[in-house]
């Protein structure tokens, strides 16, 4: 059976930061691992060494030095007291023969694992067992006479006995001293390994941290910084980037992942440019139709003007010179053509003044709309003395806007408010305004006959009219007008469906500079 190749490098391909972290610091911990091994064997050597030097074979060399001290002193207080018979000489044999008992047993015990130098001491001790045997217990017991016999008739035993021992302690020391010399050259070398050991671990530990920065920079940090260099291109308009990832198998998906985001935006932006494109155009020819709109209006009414006035006079002339000489039908037809070209010529300088909004009347500055209020009053006083309207305002502030208009809505809503007045009660109308934030809203209100739920959107329409001609004459534009001249200048306006004692009408205005009003009194004319 066929058996496909390994592949180690694919392998490693798909690996993930996480899973290069893991063998990353498992090989880190192995390596450190076995550092930690070798530097502390290094240390258990050194010390092993250098307690065998200090606690075993420093003191064996010394009690062996001591060892020949106290036999020469034995021999030293033996050789006197034969010589000279004195027992005061003995002294130094009793002291040696004391310091030898000790120091014999201090050197077994630093010894007993060193077969040469317990073969040493071996020596030394039936040496000098010898010699206490042969020469300084018979001595050293013996009286004072008898001393110095003993001591003339062996003396020539005695030096070779005791210079034997000299020859065995000579050895013993020789070997000792070139075990010492030993231990410290082997103690040398320990230490010179452990430290050639501490700098290959130091090194090792230096080369195991750049690596593992190397690695970080390479397989992390760099690709990441590369990403999030292509994303922020990206996110500066350059949309037609392509965003390539690199490093562990993670980051690359994350790379694609966010050049798929980046193709969909591009898509999406595409989308949205020909849909803006399309919407353009719709607006210039929107606005190219209204415009054309308001021209044809304009024209129409300006140009009809001129023939409904002859027609208007005509009439009028007929009326006034046929009247009552033509029978009642004929009169009848006649007031019905003045009334027609009457109601026709009013129409006319209504659609007139709707499409001059905004096209003539566009003059925007500092207006004090007590000013524009006051201007009004003067030019309806005539309806308010007829009516018996009360009209009062809070304290009005100053907007920026076009004289003209703003005086064409006051006249407007005033009008209304006037026109449609309850027959069983007096009119009253009030002006209230409050600052919301950047906006003035103004709230006009009166107790006539209100307007129905069903038509607070439509009396804003231009010509809707809710109300026959005969029971309140107008064309149904007043509304529309005041609608046109509140939005050419930012604001909205709406009818209050929560007043019930007759109409409220809301509407809004920007506010300028710091919004103040002067601290006028509610007046009422």
């Amino acid at each position: 059976m066929k058996t496909e190749p390994s592949d180690p490098e694919g392998t490693r391909s798909r690996w993930t930061t996480r899973r290069w972290l893991r063998v990353g610091v498992a090989t880190t911990l192995a390596v450190l691992t076995v550092l930690g091994a070798l530097g502390g064997w290094g240390m258990w050597r050194t010390s092993q060494l250098t307690t065998e030097l200090v606690d075993r074979r420093s003191p064996a060399l010394i009690d062996a030095m001591r060892l020949e001290q106290a036999l020469v002193n034995e021999e030293t207080g033996v050789r006197g007291y034969g010589l000279s018979g004195r027992p005061d000489f003995l002294q130094p044999y009793r002291q040696g023969a004391g310091a030898e008992e000790t120091t014999l047993g201090h050197l077994r015990t630093l010894v007993r694992d060193d077969a040469r130098a317990v073969a040493d001491l071996a020596d030394v001790e039936r040496l000098a067992g010898t010699w206490h045997e042969r020469i300084a217990r018979p001595v050293a017991t013996a009286s004072a006479a008898d001393a110095v016999k003993l001591a003339t008739r062996r003396a020539t035993e005695g030096k070779t006995t005791f210079d034997a021992l000299r020859g065995a302690l000579a050895r013993q020391q020789d070997h000792l001293e070139s075990e010492r010399t030993e231990a410290r050259r082997e103690l040398g070398r320990a230490q010179t390994l452990r430290n050639w050991m501490f700098a290959i671990i130091a090194g090792v530990i230096v080369l195991v941290a750049a690596l593992v920065f190397e690695g970080l920079r390479r397989g992390v940090t760099g690709p990441l910084s590369r990403l999030g260099s292509d994303a922020r291109d990206v996110a500066q308009g350059r949309f037609d980037r392509t965003i390539t990832g690199s490093g562990p198998a993670d980051l690359r998906r994350l790379a694609s992942d966010v050049d798929s985001m980046r193709r969909r935006l591009v898509r999406e932006l595409q989308f949205s440019e020909a849909a803006r494109t399309k919407l353009d155009e719709q607006a210039q020819d929107l606005k190219r139709s209204n415009s054309e709109l308001e021209q044809f209006a304009y024209v129409a009414s300006h140009d009809l003007q001129e023939p409904l006035r002859k027609v208007s006079s005509f009439t009028q002339l007929l009326q006034r010179r046929y009247g009552g000489q033509l029978d009642a039908k004929a009169d009848q037809y006649i007031a019905f053509a003045v009334d027609g070209a009457n109601r026709m010529q009013t129409l006319i300088n209504d659609l007139l003044a709707f499409s001059r909004v905004g096209r003539v009347h566009n003059d925007h500055r500092t207006v004090d709309l007590e000013e524009a209020l006051s201007r009004v009053l003067d030019d309806i006083s005539v309806a308010v003395e007829e009516t018996g309207a009360e009209i009062s305002h809070d304290a009005l502030p100053t907007v920026v806007g076009d004289t003209t208009q703003l005086g064409m809505l006051w006249q407007n809503l005033l009008s209304n408010a006037i026109k449609f007045r309850s027959p069983d009660r007096q009119p009253h109308i009030h002006i209230g305004v409050v600052r919301e934030g950047d906006t003035w809203e103004f709230a006009v209100d009166d107790n006539g006959i209100g307007i129905a739920p069903e038509f607070h959107e439509k009396v804003f329409a231009i010509f809707q009219r809710l109300h026959t001609k005969d029971a309140y004459p107008g064309t149904g534009i007043g509304l529309a007008m005041c609608k046109k001249v509140v939005e050419f200048h930012g604001g909205t306006i709406r009818i209050d469906p929560g007043y019930r004692l007759g109409t409220r009408v809301i509407f809004t205005l920007p506010a300028v500079g710091d919004g103040s009003v002067s601290p006028r009194e509610e007046t009422q004319p």
